[in-house]
């Protein structure tokens, strides 16, 4: 159509336009509508419905009440990740750990399926996922699961529903877990639709929509709950220690003066109310103000979810130990809280698992020297490095207070208008060394990083708020919600092989040692003092100490003549594997080479050096994590190693 073709049709100021406009704006709005979304002027639209399947979870939440109420139960638990950055690390260590062993019926490992096949690629999926921005990853878990022989068939009739419910083909894998009483499938499902655009899914569909649909599904393969089943199961309620649907109705009950009383108008739910407020009124959460009218305590449905919490944490102790042969009493089951005033914990790691597995939060089964066994929150699986059974940790809480260094920082950019950089520290500080402002520098990218609350100039000056201290306590009670805790591998070696182990040991340290740990002598404290008299018979049989006068005497050297003896020992077994001759690093030399892996040894773990036709060892820094296979260099110092990456002199430190 050429320009001189077209010829508008002009309207009044102000008309809202003809007839058949304002229809197909009324057909637009109901459209609308009927997606899930809300249209009309000044509604409450939350977003909750954007994205696919808000239609769908409309239509669902809308069905036959009756019908809800009997149709079969089914938990479903869901998280959307982002895969930016180190996510896509967290989600092959997340499909790795759903693959553990003894998941399932038989105890064996766990077996990813898909659509079509019994046993995916898991390594495939992710490669799949390469560029993805997020991932969600589903529990669902049906109340009778137990009734299922398998559940795959039930699995891929509920995917196949929510691709119909979303509008498009769905990526996914799954796998059964059955090594809890609820047998439950962890499905994991790409961010991407079937045109490679980001998936975007409903929140009202992720939230009810699913769990209606998996409801539906096992209702129509088991039948709807009868009359006697919910019977039971309400009977049931009546003594919980839980948060219970009773609790809930209870809650909806009060009056306007707060109380609450029994529903007389059924004699079977008038039992269940005045059955469950007795059991409240016997752990202090109701109170019977006058005869048949209850106060319930303002704080009922939290403490009976921490209650239910305890309760679980307990059974997993218990379960863990005692597959382990460990005897404890349930006296000496201590559920960690790590708060700022709480002790630190030093024992062997009995087991590490999954707290909350959509939330990939990890714990940790730490039976101490105190005589205790500890239950620990340690947050983020990709936040603490591998800790196997049997070696030796200490935790303690991470503060959440600002550091040193960052009051450092605060002062020196205070008195130079809110500027700070490695040059203005030295003026400030004459006494200080690079390395050491160096170090302040560091502290300020990870908080940038993290946060993005302090800027950073293209010359490398910072800008520094005045509010400087607050961000940072902010920043590291941030830090404190992923990783609650700070774990220190003492020892990756179990108790039983120090005794007679050729090197240092975390056992020989407590020997030296003029503050060591307190043990109990109960449970792991007294295996520890067993275990020390043991490798005292040894040291003295080595030379390496003697008796006088009823007392057991060091050799000043002891720890470090074993230390060099283990190093000498792998350093000769390195070198018959790597084909290269060692050479001892001492202080004040320059190291340049490539890092090829760490190892571990006995006093603790190192990295391997290689540069030429020779290689070294040299102390460990969890930073050259990310450097492994690079060119680095650094010099040996009594302070530890400052390391540069690649050849150059300037360039990104790492120590």
């Amino acid at each position: 159509m050429r320009d001189d073709e077209f010829k508008p049709r002009l309207g009044k100021i102000g008309s809202r336009g003809s007839k058949a406009g304002k229809r197909y704006a009324g057909q637009l709005r109901a459209a609308i509508n009927r997606a899930g979304g809300k249209a009309t002027r000044g509604g409450g639209f939350t977003g909750s419905r954007m994205g696919r399947g808000g239609a769908a979870a409309a239509v669902l939440r809308s069905r036959d009440r009756h019908a809800a109420f009997r149709s079969r139960r089914v938990v479903v638990k869901a998280r959307v990740v982002k895969l930016a950055g180190k996510g896509v690390d967290g989600a092959r260590a997340h499909l790795r750990y759903l693959q553990r062993d003894g998941v399932t019926r038989q105890g064996e490992s766990g077996e990813l399926y898909g659509a079509d096949s019994d046993r995916v690629d898991g390594k495939a999926f992710i490669d799949r996922a390469d560029g993805d921005r997020h991932q969600f990853r589903f529990i669902v878990a049906a109340e009778d699961g137990i009734e299922y022989e398998d559940l795959k068939p039930l699995t891929r009739r509920l995917m196949v529903q929510m691709q119909e419910d979303l509008g498009t083909k769905l990526d996914w894998v799954a796998v059964d877990h059955f090594n809890t009483g609820h047998p439950h499938t962890h499905i994991i499902i790409r961010g991407k639709d079937d045109r490679g655009e980001n998936l975007v899914i409903a929140r009202d569909y992720i939230s009810s929509g699913l769990r209606e649909r998996a409801a539906a599904l096992v209702s129509l393969d088991l039948g709807p709950r009868t009359d006697r089943e919910i019977e039971q199961r309400l009977r049931q309620e009546m003594e919980q220690e839980r948060f219970t649907s009773i609790d809930r109705q209870l809650l909806r009950m009060r009056d306007s003066d707060g109380l609450v009383a029994p529903d007389g108008r059924d004699a079977f739910r008038q039992t269940l109310h005045q059955g469950r407020l007795r059991k409240l009124e016997r752990t202090g959460l109701a109170e019977e103000v006058v005869p048949g009218r209850w106060r319930l305590d303002n704080e009922l449905e939290a403490t009976l979810r921490r209650v239910a919490e305890r309760g679980d944490i307990i059974k997993t102790m218990h379960r863990e130990l005692t597959s382990k042969g460990i005897a404890r009493s349930a006296a000496d089951y201590i559920v960690y809280d790590a708060g700022q005033d709480a002790e630190p914990v030093v024992g062997r790691v009995v087991a590490r698992g999954l707290a909350d597995e959509i939330q990939d939060r990890h714990y940790l089964i730490v039976d101490g020297v105190d005589g205790k066994s500890h239950y620990i929150d340690i947050g983020k699986g990709e936040a603490t490095e591998p800790t196997p059974e049997g070696c030796i940790v200490r935790v303690t809480p991470r503060s959440t207070e600002p550091r040193q260094v960052d009051r450092t920082v605060a002062d020196i950019a205070a008195a130079n208008d809110g500027r700070y950089n490695v040059d203005i520290h030295l003026r400030q500080d004459p006494s200080a060394t690079e390395r050491f402002a160096e170090m302040h520098v560091r502290r300020l990218e990870a908080i940038r990083r993290a946060t993005g609350s302090v800027e950073r100039e293209p010359d490398g000056t910072w800008i520094i708020a005045p509010d400087h201290l607050e961000r940072v306590a902010h920043y590291e009670r941030q830090r404190a919600r992923a990783e609650p805790v700070v774990l220190d591998k003492l020892s990756s070696m179990p108790l039983e092989k120090q005794v007679g182990f050729d090197g240092a040991t975390w056992v020989d340290r407590e020997l030296v040692s003029n503050g060591p740990v307190a043990l109990r002598d109960s449970g792991f404290g007294r295996e520890v003092r067993e275990a020390q008299t043991r490798r005292q018979q040894w040291l003295i049989a080595q030379g390496l100490a003697h008796e006088e006068q009823g007392r057991v005497v060091y050799r000043a050297d002891m720890i470090s003549i074993l230390r060099q003896r283990e190093l000498n020992r792998i350093a000769g077994q390195l070198s018959s594997e790597l084909g290269l001759s060692y050479f001892e690093a001492k202080p004040g030399d320059r190291l340049e080479g490539k890092m090829l892996r760490s190892v571990e040894l006995a006093s603790g773990k190192f990295a391997i050096i290689e540069k030429s036709r020779e290689f070294t060892l040299v102390p460990w820094r969890p930073v050259l994590d990310r450097h492994i296979g690079k060119e680095i260099s650094g010099i040996m110092s009594g302070e530890g190693i400052s390391w540069t990456i690649g050849r150059q002199r300037s360039g990104p430190g790492v120590s």
